[in-house]
Order: structure tokens, then C-alpha cells, then sequence
């Protein structure tokens, strides 16, 4: 088993880089750069002052240099202007559009990012283990039906919508303030028991509307898994064997159907970050998916980069968890090529 985690770590490690030129490539397509958009502006409209100021960020940034050379500098691999720093070296560049470092634009939003993602991937799985295994067994039973429904309306309506409504009767009912993930008084203020309740009272609309279509889809995945388990023959052998109903669930056909449900954690963390960001707009939510939408927007190249590394890099370790996970459940995983020998 340590065999098996070191050398998922291992690969984890020239995939980053991988990840990381593609995301620098990716960025780099679109003509220009913030810098360059904004020469072209202040060019058109006769302010020639700030010209001069401009030009000086794009050499002290090293964005006057070839491509290849701009990304080693990036990552850190190279040395760049002034000995600027790069990303191994702990500098997450700098932001133009916010007009200054990386580390302080979204350093607040990293942590409730990941409060906000955990909380959406425990309620995704919470509700749809249950639900699945009851539809399963259950199958065109009146409940399984009002599941089914329930999983429909809940991929049908937008994430938006349901939103504004959740946000709407939570302030009604429970005086929940609209918007943000805490309280307006909690704002800047260091981390508290009250500041950490107010937090966990207001994850509880996203947490429920960025869940929901992730929780109809795995509660269909995972229905569709353990039908096809509970209809296989070794089933009706341990049943024929005087197996209780409950043991010749558990046995085998429930862990052979959580393979596909429990690899999908590494799938589900880009899927929450990259669909949350209109629900984050529209409810106000301090997360890193409104500031990757306005790095985008504007070129913010170094800002974009590091967010999208950052949700790259809680993929991986999604995809770590959800591997050493099914190592535990399915030996085969693990032991690999000498299962078979």
C-alpha cells in the first residue's frame, strides 16, 4: 500500500507541470495582454503619460520575453527580471487589474473556497448515498418515483434561481442575511467562534444550490451501479444460500458499485468551482470563481493562472483521495498487474 501512495505522489508531480503549461498556454492564446490593452487604450484617448509606466511593468514582469522563457520565470525555473520570483519560490505574481500581488487578492477567498467545496462535496455524497441505495433496491416503488422527480427538478432548474428563492425564505424565516457567506460585521475580522457560526450558517443556501445537480446525477450513478450488481448471478447464488437481504447487499454488490460513485471526487471539485461562479455572483460569495471570471475578462494573466493551477491542483488531490479510497475498497487497484498473475 505505501508502494502504491508513493508512486501516485510521484505522478502527481511532472502532472502539475504538465497542467501548468497548458493552463500558461491557454492564457497566452487570446492577442495581447492586460498591459498591452491597456497602452492600446490610454493610445486612443491621447494620454500618452502613462504610457512610459506601462511599458516598465511589462519588462519588470518579463512579458517582453519569449514564451517559453516567460513561463520558466512563472513557475520559477528560471530567474527573471530583478531576480523576480516564481511560483516555487512561493511568488504567485502579481495582479494588474487589482494592482497588487496575487497572494493578497485572493488570499482571503482561498480558504472559504475550500470550506465551501468540502461542505458541497459532504452534502453531495450525505444525500445521494442514502437515496441511490434506497432506489436501487426499491426500484418502481413510490418512493424511488419521488426521488427520481425530486432529481429532475433539481437538474432542471437553474442554480441561480433556486438561489434566490433559498436566499428569500432563509431571510424570512430564519433572519439570514442576504448574500456573502457570513455576516457584514464578521468581515476583516480575525476568525472567531461567532465568525465560524456565522460562516456555517450561510453555507447552508450554497452548500444546497451548488449540490444539487451534482446530487441528482450521483444518485442516478449510483442507482444504475448497484442495479446492474444486485442482477448479477453471484447475487442470487448468496441469496439462494439463505444470505439475509442486507448482508447480500453489503457483501459485495454495494462495494462493487461505490467504485464509480467515490472516483468521482477528484471529478467533482473543477465541476463545484467552475458551476458555482454565476450562483457565487448572484448570492455574493467571496469565493475565487467572481475573481477568475474578472481575471479572464481582463488578461489578468498571472491572477487567472494561479487560480486555475490552484483548482488544478485540488483535482489532483481530489483524485488522490478518491484513488487511495478505492485502493482500500477493491484490492485489484492496488495490487495492479499482480492480481492477475
Amino acid at each position: 500500500m505505501f508502494v502504491y501512495i508513493l508512486r501516485r505522489v510521484l505522478t502527481m508531480i511532472p502532472t502539475l507541470f504538465v497542467i501548468s503549461l497548458l493552463i500558461f498556454f491557454i492564457i497566452e492564446l487570446p492577442a495581447g495582454d492586460y498591459i498591452s490593452n491597456q497602452i492600446a487604450m490610454l493610445r486612443s484617448t491621447g494620454e500618452a503619460s502613462s504610457i512610459a509606466k506601462l511599458e516598465f511593468l511589462r519588462a519588470e514582469f518579463a512579458m517582453d520575453r519569449p514564451f517559453f522563457e516567460r513561463y520558466l520565470i512563472w513557475i520559477g525555473a528560471w530567474s527573471g527580471p530583478h531576480g523576480f520570483d516564481g511560483l516555487l519560490q512561493g511568488n504567485w505574481g502579481w495582479s494588474f487589474e487589482f494592482e497588487k500581488p496575487v497572494a493578497e487578492v485572493v488570499g482571503p477567498t482561498l480558504p472559504l473556497t475550500l470550506i465551501l467545496n468540502a461542505a458541497t462535496i459532504l452534502f453531495v455524497y450525505v444525500v445521494s448515498f442514502p437515496i441511490g441505495i434506497y432506489s436501487a433496491t426499491r426500484q418502481y416503488s413510490w418512493g424511488d418515483y419521488g426521488f427520481t422527480l425530486l432529481g429532475y427538478l433539481g437538474l432542471a432548474t437553474p442554480n441561480f434561481l433556486l438561489g434566490l428563492i433559498l436566499l428569500y425564505f432563509f431571510n424570512q424565516w430564519f433572519g439570514l442575511s442576504i448574500g456573502g457567506l457570513m455576516d457584514p460585521q464578521y468581515i476583516g475580522q480575525p476568525w472567531s467562534m461567532d465568525k465560524a457560526m456565522s460562516v456555517m450558517a450561510h453555507l447552508i443556501v450554497p452548500t444546497i444550490v451548488i449540490g444539487t445537480s451534482g446530487t441528482a446525477a450521483m444518485i442516478r450513478r449510483l442507482r444504475a451501479n448497484l442495479l446492474d450488481e444486485l442482477h448479477k448471478q453471484y447475487v442470487t447464488t448468496a441469496r439462494a444460500k439463505g444470505l439475509s437481504e442486507g448482508k447480500a447487499l453489503v457483501k459485495y454488490p454495494l462495494r462493487m458499485a461505490l467504485n464509480p460513485f467515490i472516483s468521482d471526487i477528484g471529478n467533482l471539485i473543477p465541476s463545484l468551482v467552475s458551476g458555482s461562479v454565476i450562483v457565487s455572483v448572484v448570492l455574493n460569495l467571496p469565493t475565487v470563481g467572481p475573481v477568475l471570471l474578472s481575471a479572464l475578462q481582463s488578461q489578468d494573466q498571472f491572477l487567472a493562472g494561479f487560480i486555475l493551477l490552484f483548482v488544478a491542483m485540488l483535482t489532483l488531490l481530489g483524485m488522490l483521495v478518491s484513488d487511495l479510497l478505492l485502493a482500500v475498497l477493491d484490492p485489484r487497484i492496488r495490487l495492479g498487474g499482480r492480481a492477475g498473475a
